[in-house]
């Protein structure tokens, strides 16, 4: 089931085609963060016996930072699309109030609205 309209809020409310608009990104990013993983796989398996060296160590590091921050993205991402799918998309997970649409627009993955989103990164 997909929400054709999240609320009755001109901020807030999708239309078909703007909620089409963001499953495709979401899709897009989708697809490049598994490619993302793939390419930081292949390249830690093509190093591995550059590890003694201090340059490829350091490398490997940004490697591993880089695929866990992928993963993070993809996890988001996919959370974003399984929302859509049961038609829970648009709304924040702490206080349950609509996430704006131009917040959506810019971060469709977005789990919380941008005040939430303060409070949370403010308690960091």
């Amino acid at each position: 089931m997909v929400n054709h309209q999240i609320i009755d809020d001109r901020n807030t409310t999708l239309s078909v085609e703007e909620l089409a608009a963001l499953r495709e990104n979401l899709h897009e990013q989708r697809l490049f963060r598994h490619e993302q993983l793939q390419q930081l796989s292949a390249a830690a398996m093509n190093r591995t016996q550059a590890l003694l060296d201090r340059r490829a160590a350091s490398q490997t590091e940004v490697r591993v930072k880089l695929a866990a921050s992928a993963r993070m993205v993809l996890a988001d991402v996919e959370a974003a699309l399984t929302r859509m799918d049961q038609g829970r998309y648009g709304a924040c997970h702490l206080c349950r109030r609509p996430i704006t649409r131009e917040r959506l627009m810019i971060v469709p993955q977005a789990r919380y609205c941008a005040r939430c989103q303060q409070v949370r990164e403010a308690g960091r």
